[in-house]
């Protein structure tokens, strides 16, 4: 469950005593693009072919994944035509045709749990719907990470990431939206917060953004046409 126990001396007011917490695991993995290394990557050690094949995917290295070989702390990812690293403009999300009603948000975000996170604290989880249907879920110490993963699923699997919505635990900076905009997913709805070039990069790139989705309530950032509120703006 990449989870494993440590000692720990827990402070509860005048209390002091000696306990056994669960934590969570972290380990670096290097990955490899057609036999040539191109990062070290902190994460938790599960779904590692998924992790190989989206890394590339959400980094704009390659459109597509042949094949992910994981030995021990490698992951190589082949890919029959890496690309030089791609601009969020030239993504596929704003030819995505996707939308979404308000209470598909609301749905989307009750499947955001992490059953490690709810006994360690320590990890983020993302997930992905498509025809309204939970299709994949993940969970890391990085929330880059669980985005990596469920879009490694989807490419190992054969899934359209253009007809895809994306759900995140964590914050929202360009970094992490350019991840769905290089993996051509038009929708990310996230529990947490954006930043400024995280709305720049989405309003660029053709993402509909949704933060601070909590509840019953959300905010939208950019490219609100494919939300569908029955009512106006």
């Amino acid at each position: 469950m990449n989870i494993c126990q440590s000692p720990a001396i827990r402070v509860d007011d005048d209390r002091v005593a000696e306990t056994i917490d669960d934590v969570c695991i972290e380990e670096s993995f290097r990955v490899y693009l057609n036999n040539e290394f191109i990062c070290e990557l902190v994460a938790s050690p599960s779904q590692l072919e998924e992790l190989g094949a989206g890394h590339v995917i959400c980094e704009g290295l390659a459109s597509g994944v042949s094949g992910v070989q994981v030995s021990g702390d490698e992951i190589r990812v082949h890919v029959e035509t890496p690309e030089e690293r791609c601009t969020t403009e030239s993504s596929e999300s704003s030819e995505s045709s996707v939308t979404i009603e308000k209470e598909h948000i609301f749905e989307v975000m009750d499947s955001l749990v992490s059953e490690i996170w709810e006994i360690t604290g320590g990890a983020h989880c993302s997930l992905l719907f498509s025809d309204g249907r939970l299709i994949a879920r993940s969970e890391d110490i990085g929330r880059h990470n669980t985005v990596d993963k469920v879009v490694g699923y989807a490419i190992l699997n054969n899934i359209d990431l253009s007809t895809c919505i994306l759900g995140c635990s964590g914050r929202q900076p360009a970094m992490m939206v350019s991840k769905a905009a290089n993996a051509g997913i038009p929708i990310v709805i996230s529990r947490s917060a954006a930043t400024d070039k995280g709305i720049r990069t989405a309003d660029l790139a053709g993402v509909t953004l949704i933060c601070f989705a909590r509840g019953n309530r959300f905010t939208v950032y950019a490219h609100p046409d494919r939300i569908i509120l029955h009512q106006g703006l």
